[in-house]
């Protein structure tokens, strides 16, 4: 792994959840079990595993009502769409002030594009947090954002890259994918797209030389 970006790069595409907002999923899987899971909610939803209801909502498939009805098989009868929502977005924890600031700097170095695996009850609450939380908005930043709930598509399907890359007339070889899950760099190198994991040794600060 190179510790500083390419110099062939020009263009930037982040994924959300991981890199540049921070998420805690053991958090919703903490909430479901308050709310009286009838089963271990690891089993059924994690960051590396979902069980389908959950795919088919991140690619917008079902409505955020279908959604509830569904998890309320592991869920008591009587669970208010209020307390599944609020259990569902307890994962969600905010953006980093560095991340923001370092996003605003390389928007004037690099062509900056967001694509994100999410869904209808949490973007709502993703774009609020910015708007408490942090000046400005992700439309300031980014060129455009592509998210899964709206596109019919999902990470790490090789069809949603490649959108991303046609629709922006992007070069492969000179655009990097940042993202925080090994599936999904692997789907974007199938497009030919320049990979980075963000793990949680990697200063992103410190790789783009900022």
């Amino acid at each position: 792994m190179k510790n500083k970006i390419a110099e062939n790069i020009t263009t930037v595409i982040f994924d959300l959840g991981g890199v540049l907002f921070d998420i805690d999923y053991k958090r919703t899987q903490e909430a479901f079990q308050k709310l009286g899971a009838i089963t271990d909610f690891n089993e059924v939803y994690s960051q590396q595993k979902q069980a389908g209801i959950f795919d088919e909502f991140e690619k917008g498939n079902i409505s955020p009502a279908k959604f509830r009805e569904g998890l309320r098989k592991w869920l008591p009868a009587d669970s208010a769409d209020k307390e599944i929502d609020n259990a569902w977005n307890a994962l969600l924890l905010g953006f980093s002030p560095e991340k923001i600031k370092l996003l605003h700097k390389l928007k004037s170095k690099y062509k900056l594009f967001l694509l994100s695996n999410t869904n209808e009850i949490h973007l709502p609450e993703v774009i609020n947090m910015i708007k408490v939380h942090t000046p400005g908005t992700l439309e300031e930043i980014f060129i455009k954002e592509y998210y899964s709930c709206r596109m019919g598509l999902r990470k790490p399907d090789k069809e949603i890259y490649e959108k991303v890359v046609m629709e922006n007339n992007l070069n492969p070889l000179q655009t990097l994918f940042v993202d925080d899950l090994l599936p999904n760099l692997e789907g974007a190198q199938l497009t030919g797209l320049q990979t980075l994991h963000c793990t949680p040794t990697i200063n992103l600060v410190e790789y783009f030389g900022e």
